[in-house]
């Protein structure tokens, strides 16, 4: 997790070297053409041929968002789709009493948008340095509309979505707060695999506010629980994530 070994009073990680890679990466990810894109393979755009692809590309306009740069907000007209092709967003909901919570992290390859509602039902904001591609939401439709065969990946992305929803529901009803850590932690390095990540060593761009908002714990109770981990030898904390040491027990631990 990035602010767990440096951090400041608000939990916002100061990690400067992390963020100059990652700026670099998504500066890189910007530049790159849709034949070269590192996340073409696990997003939307895996169902396209070569033609198709080029046409699709042309429709999009590549972005790129700051730390705590918003994409939208709730409520907002859905007037554009969002492909993630570096970084971590946060997606949120403002309750009532003003207080936050968070409903996901989406990472690259991820879409967003992609709704039938015309209005956005939650808020995006750039957690780290975020490069998409953004499509105009009438484009998209009109592209889809003319490759019907888009639809059976976009269903796909859909129901990922709404895994990744039902899970969350699941975590939120965990009794136990070590249970709700381990099992996000689980998810996220599946997540990360898929995109050819390590099996061991999880990067983490969210702080532990940022956790004990999607989990609905306190900070002081997302620390304690990452503490308690590190000293059982569970998970290392490293320098912008954790490290899995011992993954049977974190299994143990989630699936309880």
């Amino acid at each position: 997790m990035a602010d767990l070994n440096d951090v400041d009073a608000t939990g916002s990680p100061c990690s400067g070297e992390a963020r100059v890679l990652g700026q670099t990466r998504c500066r890189a990810a910007q530049a790159a053409s849709c034949d070269s894109c590192g996340v073409k393979d696990v997003s939307v755009c895996s169902a396209l041929e070569a033609v198709e692809l080029e046409a699709f590309n042309a429709l999009s306009e590549k972005v790129i968002f700051r730390s705590k740069e918003t994409l939208f907000l709730q409520g907002d007209d859905a007037r554009a789709v969002y492909n993630v092709t570096c970084g971590t967003l946060r997606l949120y909901k403002l309750l009532p009493d003003g207080r936050r919570q968070i409903v996901g992290f989406l990472l690259p390859g991820d879409f967003v948008g992609l709704s039938l509602s015309e209005r956005y039902g939650f808020s995006a904001d750039a957690i780290d340095q975020v490069s998409a591609c953004r499509f105009d939401r009438g484009d998209f439709i009109d592209f889809v509309d003319r490759n019907p065969h888009l639809l059976r990946r976009l269903h796909q992305a859909a129901t990922h979505e709404l895994t990744l929803a039902q899970d969350h529901m699941v975590l939120l009803g965990r009794r136990a707060a070590e249970e709700k850590v381990a099992a996000f932690l689980l998810a996220m390095r599946g997540r990360l695999r898929r995109l050819g990540g390590s099996a061991v060593t999880i990067p983490l761009a969210m702080t532990r506010q940022d956790l004990a908002d999607h989990l609905g714990l306190t900070l002081e109770t997302v620390s304690r629980v990452v503490s308690k981990l590190a000293r059982e030898k569970t998970i290392l904390v490293v320098p912008d994530g954790l490290r899995i040491m011992d993954a049977g027990r974190l299994e143990q631990i989630g699936a309880s």
